[in-house]
C-alpha cells in the first residue's frame, strides 16, 4: 500500500540558530527510513507525468521504485542514465516548478520529495560506492567544450557516456562554473561538485583549467587540433549594473564579486587573501535567488540584512 500521507517527509536541517553562525550545508539529508518513507507516497503512475517535467527525462518512477525496495545502487544507474549530476541536481534544481510540479499527488496534496529523494540516492552512492565508472568505449570523435559551467559539464557527461574523447576548457583555476563561485557554499557543498567532476573525467572527460579560449587559443586553432565540435557553454558571468550614482564606490558590490569571493576565494576564512569588506548593516538590491544568496551570506557574516 502507498503512502497517502498529504505532506512531504520533513528534510532534517540545522537550526537557524546554529547555521547562521557557519556556512555548513543546513539541509542534513534523508536517512534510509525517512527515504523509503517518502518513496512510498509515489503512486507510479503509467503516464509518467513528472517525466514531463525534467529537463533531461530522469525516469523518475522507476529511480524512486528501488529506493522503495532498497536497491540504491540501481536507482543511482537509472538517475545517471539520463542526468550527469545527479547529488548537483538534487540540490538546486527548481523541482517545484519541473518534476514536482507534475507529481499527481500535489494536485491536493504535497508532490513527492523528487529533489530530496534524488539527493539521497547520490549522496548515498557517493559514500558507498567508491568504484571509478567504467570509461566508455572510444567512437573516434573528438568534441571541445567551452566552459566547466553546468551546461558544460552535461554536455560533456552525454557526450562521453556516447563514446565522444571530450576536453572541457575553463577560464577559472576550477571547474564547476556557477555551482563554484556562484552558489554558496550552505545550498551547494564544493566537494559535492567536485566529486561530480570526478565521476566525469573517470568517463574519459579531460577538463583543462586557467584557459580562455579567444585569449588562450582561439575557436579556429581548436578545430586545427583536431575538434570536430565545439559546444560553447561561456556562461553569464559579468555582471550588471543598474547605472545609479554611487555604485562604483568602496564597498559597493556586484552580486557576482561579492559570491565569488565568498564561495570560490572563502573570504569567510580568517586570512583569505581575498577578504571582503564585514560590515555592521548591508543593503541588497534584488529580491531573486542570487539576491537571496548574497542576503545569507551576509548575514553569516555576521551583518543586519
Amino acid at each position: 500500500m502507498p503512502n497517502m500521507s498529504p505532506k512531504k517527509v520533513e528534510m532534517p536541517v540545522q537550526e537557524p540558530e546554529v547555521r547562521i553562525q557557519n556556512f555548513e550545508e543546513v539541509a542534513i539529508g534523508y536517512t534510509p527510513e525517512m527515504a523509503k518513507e517518502e518513496a512510498e507516497r509515489c503512486l507510479h503512475c503509467a503516464h509518467k507525468p513528472c517525466v514531463q517535467g525534467c529537463p533531461v527525462n530522469v525516469n523518475i518512477p522507476d529511480f524512486i521504485q528501488q529506493v522503495k525496495e532498497g536497491d540504491l545502487e540501481e536507482a543511482y544507474r537509472i538517475i545517471s542514465l539520463t542526468s550527469s549530476l545527479p547529488a548537483v541536481c538534487g540540490r538546486v534544481c527548481p523541482q517545484e516548478s519541473q518534476c514536482e510540479k507534475y507529481c499527481v499527488r500535489g494536485i491536493k496534496t504535497e508532490a513527492v520529495a523528487i529533489g530530496r529523494l534524488e539527493r539521497f540516492v547520490a549522496d548515498t552512492h557517493r559514500k558507498e560506492n567508491d568504484a571509478p565508472l567504467e570509461r566508455p568505449i572510444s567512437n573516434g570523435h573528438k568534441v571541445a567544450v567551452v566552459g566547466a559551467g553546468p551546461a558544460g559539464l552535461t554536455a560533456a557527461g552525454d557526450l562521453a557516456k556516447m563514446g565522444y574523447e571530450v576536453t572541457v576548457f575553463e577560464a577559472l583555476h576550477v571547474a564547476g562554473g556557477v555551482l563554484m563561485y556562484g552558489i554558496p557554499e550552505f545550498r551547494l557543498p564544493k566537494e559535492i561538485v567536485q566529486a561530480e567532476i570526478k565521476h566525469l573525467e573517470e568517463l574519459g572527460v579531460d577538463i583543462v583549467t586557467n584557459f580562455v579560449v579567444g585569449r588562450s587559443d582561439t575557436i579556429d586553432s581548436l578545430i586545427d587540433d583536431g575538434f570536430e565540435a565545439i559546444f560553447i557553454g561561456s556562461g553569464a558571468g559579468l555582471p550588471n549594473f543598474m547605472n545609479m550614482p554611487g555604485e562604483n564606490l568602496k564597498g559597493v558590490y556586484s552580486a557576482n564579486e561579492f559570491l565569488t569571493r565568498i564561495n570560490l576565494m572563502k573570504a569567510y576564512v580568517p586570512g583569505s587573501p581575498t577578504p571582503i569588506q564585514n560590515p555592521k548593516r548591508t543593503v541588497v538590491v534584488g529580491g531573486g535567488n542570487v539576491a537571496m544568496d548574497a542576503a545569507r551570506c551576509a548575514r553569516r557574516l555576521g551583518s543586519e540584512v
